[in-house]
């Protein structure tokens, strides 16, 4: 990183120092405005800070207001921070006579050599590994704003103290943050748990926690996705399988879930017998490739698979369709030799290219690492590491390292794309994996006449359906482009002498391929754009009595602009034209 942008949000670990050092200033706020308040931890996060806190009552948006009003006296006050350090006994001591037990909690936990450090700024002390700003003068005070405040769990465990956790965001402009706060009400607008509702896509229900209903427009808007992921891997040589919902216990303990997932996993016993639903569609994949003997000229093989997958997910994590119990995966798994492990890495990103921009999203590539929790050799995943690098940077690809986040079987490259209102998302996987035909004792017929182990690749592009359901549902505020919508065409009648012209120019519409619905209720046409508008069907057709006349429709676009009165068959070439080019509009 260029020197100039060491001490910018420009540089991570810069924005995270002064977002850590803002938790310290709001601490210091609350217990200026309430000393009785206890403090537990307060962190900086992905987007600003937290800090959980025990108070006898519950703060309000009134109080947000004033803790705020202080952190500002605190930034203007440019109280320097000072680090120092206790022994345990001082340490302990220290915040047992102001009376902080959750500090003192922390504190016995650590190990026995930990060097226990603090932070002090004006009458303020925290217990705190760092790093810190120099000052509280360095947080632009105009530039800060308490978000929100919900309940937590004391070190997140359902039997302790419940917690009241106050969330934070700074930026080092005011500017910065009025596009902050813009972005995160435009978000707002756009959460796929309103539109999902408002458009009739999916519900959710107390009856199935983390188990979405898909209703009739959301069944044509996921099968419309599915019809055009099938297309996809059809042309890049993908054959589909499925394989079954629930599988016995030992087929999971020999890939490894049993001993490394089965926490997540829900199981049942039948015929006394152990079974797992699957929560992956890995193993499946491992037997059909094992079903039938395979030569070196069956590779690469590419294997596509939707499999409903289930997964058992904390209720507390539970959000619309983003976290769910149960999903369709678009899975697949590549099985090649060594020699072809470059090539098909280079042909996935390809692939993922060609889908990820036919819904304008760009993305950022993450290499993650051999995590503590694997299986295989170092030598193994440093050679694998080192396959994934070389195939990305060759096709001109950046990346950034996560380290000790692969699967516990192998390296992986996650995509994370960048919505409209530039969120980022993780979706695309590619995980190299030398492990599993191992275990699975899979075997191909080499040139050579030998047998040899494959390769493969697990990877998904856009990993659980409904997620991505979600995420594009909000990418496009519910505006999907023509092609993805599940009401192409609104056929709207100005009187009743129009309602059976409206009936058949709908059942040409049909014809052509095109989803429509005919709205010819007694009600004014005004109303009946309106709710058309909000309901972002791409086209409206307006019908009255000179469009009976002359044969025509008058097609407004869901935008409001008026395209005039055409023929029938001239719209529907339009369409076809916009549908068939996937366009975005």
């Amino acid at each position: 990183m260029a020197e100039e942008n060491l001490y910018t949000f420009e540089n991570p670990e810069y924005r995270k120092t002064y977002w850590h050092t803002c938790s310290h200033v709001m601490a210091q706020a609350v217990k200026r405005l309430w000393p009785e308040v206890k403090l537990a931890i307060g962190p900086s996060i992905d987007e600003g800070w937290y800090y959980d806190m025990d108070a006898p009552f519950a703060f309000t948006p009134e109080h947000l207001e004033q803790i705020e009003a202080e952190m500002r006296k605190i930034c203007k006050e440019k109280l320097k921070l000072e680090r120092f350090e206790l022994p345990r006994p001082e340490a302990l001591k220290f915040m047992e006579e102001k009376d902080e037990k959750y500090k003192v909690e922390l504190i016995n936990d650590l190990p026995e050599d930990a060097h226990i450090s603090f932070y002090k700024q004006g009458e303020f002390t925290d217990l705190c590994a760092g790093p810190h700003l120099d000052s509280t003068g360095r947080i632009k005070g105009n530039a800060l704003k308490l978000t929100a405040c919900n309940a937590a769990y004391w070190r997140g465990d359902s039997s302790r103290e419940t917690l009241q956790r106050i969330y934070g965001i700074a930026f080092p402009k005011k500017e910065e943050l009025d596009e902050y706060l813009a972005r995160i009400e435009e978000a707002k607008k756009r959460d796929h748990r309103r539109l999902g509702k408002e458009l009739g896509l999916f519900m959710l229900r107390d009856e199935g926690p983390g188990f979405p209903f898909f209703l009739p427009k959301g069944m044509t808007l996921k099968n419309t996705l599915l019809d055009y992921w099938r297309k996809v891997h059809k042309k890049y040589g993908y054959v589909e399988i499925s394989t079954p919902i629930m599988l016995n216990r030992q087929l999971w303990e020999r890939s490894g879930h049993w001993d490394h997932y089965k926490n997540n996993m829900y199981t049942t016993v039948i015929d006394d017998v152990d079974f797992a639903v699957k929560p992956m569609n890995c193993p499946g994949g491992m037997l059909v490739y094992a079903s039938e003997p395979h030569s070196y000229r069956d590779l690469p093989l590419r294997v596509g698979e939707i499999g409903l997958v289930h997964r058992h997910e904390l209720s507390g994590a539970l959000h619309g369709l983003f976290r769910v119990r149960c999903f369709n995966q678009d899975d697949a798994h590549v099985f090649m030799t060594r020699e072809q492990m470059q090539d098909v890495i280079q042909e996935t990103v390809r692939l993922f290219d060609e889908v990820y921009s036919t819904f304008g999203l760009s993305y950022t590539i993450e290499l993650s690492t051999m995590p503590e929790d694997h299986i295989g050799t170092v030598e193994e995943w440093e050679r694998n590491q080192d396959i994934l690098k070389q195939a990305i940077t060759a096709m001109g690809k950046d990346f950034v390292i996560n380290e000790g986040d692969g699967a516990f079987y192998g390296p992986k490259l996650d995509f994370h794309l960048a919505d409209s209102l530039g969120r980022t998302w993780q979706c695309g996987t590619i995980q190299l994996d030398s492990q599993l035909p191992e275990r699975f004792e899979l075997e191909y017929v080499g040139e050579d006449g030998q047998k040899h182990r494959p390769v493969m690749i697990h990877r998904v592009v856009l990993g659980s359906i409904e997620r991505f359901i979600g995420v594009i549902t909000e990418h496009f505020a519910g505006a999907f482009p023509a092609w993805l919508a599940p009401v192409q065409v609104k056929l709207l009648t100005v009187t009743d002498r129009a309602d059976s012209y409206a009936r058949e120019v709908a059942a040409r519409l049909d014809e052509f391929g095109f989803r429509c619905e005919v709205d010819d209720r007694n009600e004014k046409i005004g109303k009946k754009i309106r709710e058309a508008t909000l309901q972002k069907a791409p086209y409206m057709l307006v019908m009255g009595d000179r469009d009976i006349e002359n044969k025509t429709v008058s097609v407004r676009h869901r935008s409001g602009e008026d395209l005039g009165a055409m023929s029938l068959d001239a719209f529907a070439e339009m369409l076809k034209a916009e549908v068939e080019s996937m366009e975005i509009k």
